[in-house]
């Protein structure tokens, strides 16, 4: 393949089973897309790909992701302004006729690439399209269930306005409160550490709204301040928190409690009759459920992936 196509701000270039986005690092293009410089995108994490006009002279090509595919779009869940989207791709209007082509071409690799959302997005297209649905109506795309493309590597972190919040790229996430910005609340409370596998989730608040935050989810449920200044485990952006630090910060960390989820378990050697009463303790059943139900509130699981488990341990007493 190695079709390529350069844009404002990001270069897109096919391969036979991605797509691959170069962001630009000059000093006009969007810090976002300078802090994440490269993304390789496997087909089977894209829905469609659609093509619209854009602003100023442009047209927009939009790659469009399937829902639980990527961390980064996960974290940010819709409030990315379009001009810090990575998957938009935004060209002069006069290559229109190119942009067709690259959109037409990509079509086609999603539309026959085993195992990729696409095909199904692109049929659906078809369909809607038959009807006079405008360009890129798709429909019946299944979520991921398992994050396809790399979350930001390696540790991070940022300043925020009651906090330095820090992430050591696999097990940990600490914050260090500020003597100024911080809460009594937090003051007493201290600074925070939190090994990622006592967590369940992350909620990120763009800092461009007046109400910005990253708090992490615990697992267990325990009742938490409803204040995002109060709640230990939140830091508020305040004037403090870029979209390109706070949420790049974000994606590595859900990633890492989704691959935490995900890991096998290693075994451990018991004798038969122990393992046995194990399973058939009431008690313990009752904590694997709780967990499991940790897992689906915060949408780990599906609702048919929950009723089954639930009752495969229900079963077990």
């Amino acid at each position: 393949m190695g079709d390529v196509l350069a844009g404002i701000h990001a270069t897109w270039e096919l391969e036979s089973d991605a797509l691959v986005i170069r962001f630009d690092r000059g000093i006009r293009t969007p810090k976002l897309f300078s802090a994440l410089r490269e993304r390789r995108v496997p087909l089977e994490a894209l829905a469609s790909v659609t093509l619209a006009p854009g602003k100023r002279g442009t047209v927009v090509l939009h790659a469009v992701p399937r829902p639980g595919a990527d961390p980064l779009m996960e974290a940010a869940a819709g409030q990315l302004k379009e001009g810090n989207d990575p998957y938009r791709l935004v060209l002069p209007a006069e290559r229109e006729t190119l942009a067709e082509q690259y959109r037409d071409e990509l079509r086609t690799l999603l539309a026959s690439h085993p195992g990729a959302a696409g095909a199904a997005g692109y049929e659906a297209y078809k369909a809607y399209d038959a009807f006079g649905v405008e360009d890129g109506a798709v429909g019946g795309v299944a979520p991921a269930d398992r994050f396809l493309v790399a979350p930001p590597s390696g540790p991070q972190s940022f300043k925020a306005y009651d906090a330095r919040a820090s992430f050591d790229g696999t097990s940990e996430v600490a914050f260090r409160w500020s003597r100024t910005g911080a809460s009594s609340e937090k003051w007493k409370a201290g600074d925070q550490v939190f090994p990622v596998r006592d967590l369940c989730g992350v909620e990120w608040r763009s800092p461009n709204g007046v109400d910005g935050y990253l708090r992490l989810v615990p697992r267990g449920g325990a009742p938490r301040a409803d204040r995002p200044d109060q709640d230990p485990a939140c830091v508020v952006f305040g004037r403090y928190g870029p979209v390109h630090e706070s949420l790049t910060f974000a994606a590595s960390v859900l990633a890492a409690i989704r691959g935490k989820d995900r890991a096998p378990a290693v075994p451990v050697a018991a004798p038969v009759g122990a393992r046995d009463a194990e399973l058939r303790d009431p008690g313990a059943v009752a904590e694997r459920i709780r967990h499991l139900g940790e897992l689906h509130q915060a949408g780990l699981v599906t609702d048919e992936e929950f009723s089954a488990k639930k009752a495969e341990l229900l079963a077990e007493l």
